[in-house]
């Protein structure tokens, strides 16, 4: 949707947080769920929201420069940022896993754009950087929502997200300002993919992730959220005509392996 639409990507997502958190909002409250969580909840939804607006900020600037598929498997790198915080600070255990997947993510990760390194200019550069920083900003942003959904218990997960995701909106007006782009929407075509943005991959998506992790295992959800980063590079192939080497393909492959390997719980101690 970000690439497909001509606003700037801090406006896109914008529009992705504002009708996407107006439609969670909505449908809580129809739930009978409150949407206020006090001034704590306040609080740690503000946190989570500047992480998330500083995720999509990186993340949306990456895909731009470097096409969705390539931007995703990176902006999902935030597993191993997630078990290095929950084995250096929250005192688990990394188990094999954790490391055999880092080795294989370096690699893959390496044949997608380390071989060609030299020859690709410094926006390629930067777009890399950007995808890597949305990783670190979406970790973070995960981590704040585990402890603001423990400490604010009495909230509502989806209200929880729906009061974040209009934060988070706030905000993305704020980087829209400050980047110099423009809130106008020229033409009903970008209308329609914004809100096929807000209303399916974010209102519409997290209601069913929510949903389904209820009816399955962790590790077979965990196989099926790979769908995202692995279907992302697939649709930049085929309906952007992304050029890929074999090599490439099969660093995709290791680094969406290696995001499973690492998505396993750690154990406890």
């Amino acid at each position: 949707m970000v690439r497909l639409v001509s606003v700037g990507p801090a406006t896109s997502a914008f529009y992705r947080m504002l009708i996407g958190g107006l439609v969670l909002a909505i449908w809580a409250r129809l739930r009978g769920k409150a949407l206020w969580g006090g001034w704590v909840g306040l609080g740690l939804a503000c946190l989570a929201g500047i992480l998330l607006a500083l995720d999509l900020a990186f993340w949306h600037r990456a895909i731009l420069l470097l096409g969705p598929g390539l931007s995703t498997i990176l902006a999902n790198f935030q597993v191993f940022v997630v078990a290095g915080v929950g084995v250096l600070i929250l005192g688990e255990r990394p188990g094999w896993r954790l490391g055999a997947a880092i080795p294989l993510a370096m690699f893959g990760l390496w044949l997608l754009v380390g071989g060609r390194w030299q020859e690709l200019g410094p926006d390629y550069h930067y777009g890399v950087g950007l995808g890597l920083l949305a990783a670190c900003a979406y970790a973070s942003y995960l981590l704040s929502m585990r402890w603001a959904v423990r400490r604010v218990g009495g909230l509502d997960s989806m209200a929880n997200v729906a009061v974040m995701s209009l934060v988070c909106a706030g905000l993305l007006l704020a980087e829209v300002w400050r980047s110099g782009e423009s809130l106008a929407v020229s033409s009903a075509w970008d209308w329609s993919w914004l809100a096929v943005y807000g209303l399916a991959c974010h209102a519409g998506g997290w209601v069913l992730i929510s949903l389904g992790l209820k009816q399955v295992a962790a590790s077979r959800a965990g196989l099926v959220l790979l769908l995202q980063p692995t279907l992302a590079f697939c649709w930049d192939v085929l309906f952007f005509g992304r050029p890929t080497s074999l090599l490439e393909a099969g660093g995709a492959l290791l680094a969406v392996a290696a995001i499973y390997l690492g998505a396993g719980r750690p154990s406890a101690r």
